[in-house]
């Protein structure tokens, strides 16, 4: 009896051991069957280390990547391949971010029921909410420098255009090389930490709005530099007697150092949060790199730094994007997505900003176009933003602009950067004006 006993025993423990396995290897399936599926090894659906089934297609129904009877091929035009090789992908997976590496189980077909099995064998096509002609504008505009484009509509998330530099022709791609720092294979918009420069002060504008009473009241005397905690804080030039507004206009080291320290290093932090830009979106499954900020406590001439984005300041371009989108957007901007689909209803941010905060910070940078930079470098288009010039210790200057505009049915963020050697009123803006007179004709 007993033995029968320790034999019931067993077989209910193997049982049970059985049956916590098959639970196991169920939620693995349910979890990681994609991972399984699109395994380098499985060589159904790959040719030579790449993907051989699906294609890849733009907003408005281009090839971007084409894989047929295991043969892949991009786009006709050579600045269209340019200027999408970050979203799309390479040949040789060496852009972690693109779609070609980011969507494999969607590109292949893969689900529960049926796997990767297909009747065609062909896989499945998706579409991206990238434009390709827009793309060509903002790669051609770019050329050969180092920096990056880009543009998304601020009402749906959908990412227009995500243009780096350097960048190469995937058709006919570059050798490897591992000792590469170029940051060719680098999609800068999603993955890259740049020092903003005054771009930044339109979020230090934002923490003083919403933190500072008696704003109207405010004035400063420019005098082309300050001492601050004994420490020389240097601007382009004398801009004289300025305002809140007038900070803004001209783009006051001064005046944004001194808003920087009555706001102080606590607000600072709390406001570099609440904008997204120490945040990591999640754009369809890719993770955007988020941005790296510190407010000095003990250092009031670093704290101005800060303010005024130098010092530590890193911004990831996308953040600073959605940012301008949620000026624009009255506080609030739809989250950034790349996969495109009509019935997708957008995500939309947290409450950034006031509505009224948003309304100023629209009248300031609206400003500051019409005084500094001269709407005639924007023909036809209703547009606000903000330029940069990053000091960068040992290298050149980064030129940024960055902004939105309201043009009706038209509603897009832009963010354009020219590393090492830009300035943000000849490098920057001219490209933008480019790029957005393309998505405003499309």
């Amino acid at each position: 009896m007993r033995k029968l006993e320790f034999r019931a025993f067993i077989c209910l423990f193997a049982a049970a051991v059985l049956f916590l396995g098959l639970l196991v290897f169920i939620w693995q399936f349910v979890s990681h069957g994609s991972d399984w599926a699109t395994f380098y090894a499985n060589k159904h659906i790959y040719s030579d280390g790449k993907l051989a089934v699906g294609n890849i297609y733009d907003v408005n129904g281009n090839v971007l990547e084409k894989n047929e009877n295991g043969k892949i091929t991009f786009n006709d035009d050579y600045w269209v391949r340019r200027g999408t090789v970050h979203a799309v992908g390479d040949r040789r997976g060496n852009i972690g971010t693109s779609a070609e590496q980011a969507f494999q189980s969607d590109i292949v077909g893969y689900n529960l029921l049926t796997g990767t099995y297909s009747m065609t064998g062909n896989g499945r096509d998706i579409k991206l909410t990238i434009d390709a002609e827009v793309s060509k504008v903002a790669a051609q505009a770019l050329g050969d420098r180092s920096g990056l484009v880009g543009v998304y509509n601020y009402e749906t998330g959908d990412i227009v255009c995500m243009v780096s530099g350097p960048n190469f022709d995937p058709a006919d791609p570059p050798e490897f090389d591992p000792d590469d720092s170029s940051g060719m294979y680098l999609n800068k918009i999603l993955s890259g930490r740049l020092i903003p420069g005054s771009i930044f002060k339109v979020v230090t504008s934002a923490a003083a709005i919403e933190n500072l009473e008696n704003l109207d009241s405010f004035s400063y005397y420019c005098g082309g530099s300050t001492i601050v905690a004994g420490e020389v804080l240097r601007d382009f030039a004398p801009h004289g007697q300025v305002d809140f507004h007038g900070a803004l206009t001209h783009s006051c080291n001064g005046a944004f150092g001194k808003l920087a320290r009555e706001i102080g290093p606590g607000k600072m932090k709390e406001y570099v949060d609440k904008l997204g830009l120490t945040k990591s979106y999640d754009i369809d499954g890719i993770r955007s790199v988020p941005g790296s900020f510190e407010f000095p406590e003990n250092s009031e001439f670093n704290l101005s730094w800060a303010g005024i984005g130098q010092y530590n300041d890193q911004v990831n371009p996308l953040s600073m994007l959605v940012y301008m989108g949620a000026i624009a957007g009255g506080g609030q901007a739809a989250m950034p997505r790349l996969l495109y689909s009509p019935l997708r209803t957008p995500k939309m941010t947290d409450q950034m900003i006031r509505p009224e905060t948003a309304t100023e910070l629209t009248e300031m940078m609206k400003e500051t176009v019409t005084q500094s930079y001269g709407e005639d470098k924007f023909p036809g288009l209703d547009l606000y933003g903000k330029t940069g010039t990053a000091e960068i210790t040992g290298h050149g200057n980064n030129g940024w602009f960055t902004g939105f505009i309201k043009d009706p049915g038209k509603p897009y963020a832009f963010i354009v950067c020219i590393e090492n050697g830009g300035l943000g009123i000849t490098d920057a803006v001219p490209i933008a004006n480019t790029v957005m007179q393309a998505v405003v004709s499309r």
